[in-house]
């Protein structure tokens, strides 16, 4: 089996509303009302498919379809059972401009393409192929917890979502004002009760004395974990962090290159490692993140993406946690199973996931190659 053919495509989903966290609140970012999307459809010369894709949350896209496009010509011909060979190849096509950032996040859209081809040759479900451990994971809801909502929209979105099986709240935090996260937070906490599953999400919009004083003021909410205290980079920091505090310190999802993630686990920076397929390369490098993290005796939240990491996490030995946000799922046809607090696996080949006719409306941009051109 060699693969025949390759297509590229952008699309721009738009969210039903525009949310606001922390960076837009201190001035760095504007509200979020699109997600970009790169993806990639791999056919071999048997008539299978594979499906794959990245993304970004604003600028950048372009850039990964871009690249992508023009590494995407030394897949023709390949067996695509070799996952491994084949990303070491697109890696040296495109060294010049390195192995993190925009060059592997447009390969992640390739490599999880190959994989969920993989798992289709075998006839099973990503995470058996992987060596499942389960056959649910815990899934906590982010997309009704933004800073542009009033308190008592985040309290009412919180019920509905507990009350639709989601198991677990992330409210957003990181205010110029923290006196306004700590009303908010104590808010919400009494209103989904001392038994329900919570974490809050600064954004990375802290300095350590900042981060510290709140973790402090918050312990005795039994948060599950205080994710990116800090900027993204600062390692030291999260580490002292992790050890003044009893409340886990999650982070990790804004990390591009494997060597940045496995810092964080050297240091015992975290308590909950968070990456991104995506952002971080693909599949192929996210499970040697993950084999380190696991050694280390961490637990794993991969960020955003449940359309992946619903099966990753499965493949985790330690019951991870997976974010509920629903602005993807208008892309594809299928849904995901949510019961008891739980997000079921597919028991589809592969990813289970196929694009909705609803998407052609949404790209941006194509791109197809094959042996025959």
């Amino acid at each position: 089996m060699r693969i025949d053919s390759v297509r590229l495509g952008h699309y721009a989903v738009p969210l039903a509303n525009p949310v606001s966290d922390a960076k837009v609140a201190t001035g760095r970012q504007r509200p979020l009302s699109q997600i970009d999307v790169l993806t990639c459809e791999i056919t071999t010369d048997d008539g299978l498919g594979g499906l794959g894709f990245s993304y970004t949350t604003r600028a950048g896209c372009r850039a990964q379809f871009a690249h992508a496009r023009e590494v995407a010509g030394n897949l023709l011909g390949e067996d695509p059972s070799d996952i491994g060979r084949i990303y070491d190849r697109l890696l040296w096509a495109g060294a010049s401009v390195g192995r993190s950032g925009v060059a592997t996040q447009a390969l992640a859209a390739v490599d999880v393409a190959l994989w969920d081809l993989k798992a289709k040759r075998a006839g099973l479900p990503l995470a058996k192929l992987l060596g499942a451990y389960r056959d649910s994971v815990r899934v906590y809801n982010t997309s009704g917890g933004y800073l542009q909502a009033p308190l008592e929209e985040v309290k009412e979105k919180a019920g509905q979502s507990l009350g639709s099986g989601i198991g677990g709240i992330k409210v957003k935090v990181g205010q110029p004002d923290t006196r306004e996260d700590l009303r908010r937070l104590a808010a919400v906490r009494e209103h989904i009760g001392d038994g329900v599953p919570l974490m809050v999400d600064a954004n990375q919009q802290w300095d350590r004395v900042t981060a510290l004083r709140f973790g402090r003021a918050v312990e005795e909410l039994g948060l599950v974990w205080i994710e990116e205290p800090l900027d993204a980079y600062d390692a030291e920091g999260h580490a002292q962090l992790a050890a003044a505090l009893d409340t886990p310190i999650a982070t990790g999802e804004m990390l591009s290159g494997v060597p940045d993630l496995v810092r964080l686990i050297d240091l015992r920076a975290v308590g909950y490692l968070q990456p991104d397929v995506p952002r971080v390369g693909g599949i192929t490098p996210y499970l040697k993140v993950a084999a380190l993290a696991d050694h280390a005796g961490l637990q794993v939240a991969p960020h955003f993406v449940m359309e992946i990491h619903v099966h990753l996490a499965a493949a985790y030995p330690r019951d991870s946690w997976v974010e509920h946000i629903e602005w993807l799922s208008p892309l594809f046809r299928e849904r995901l199973d949510i019961e008891g607090g739980r997000m079921v696996v597919p028991d589809r080949p592969g990813l289970g996931l196929s694009l909705a006719e609803e998407a052609r409306a949404w790209r941006l941009d194509d791109f197809h190659t094959s042996k025959g051109r």
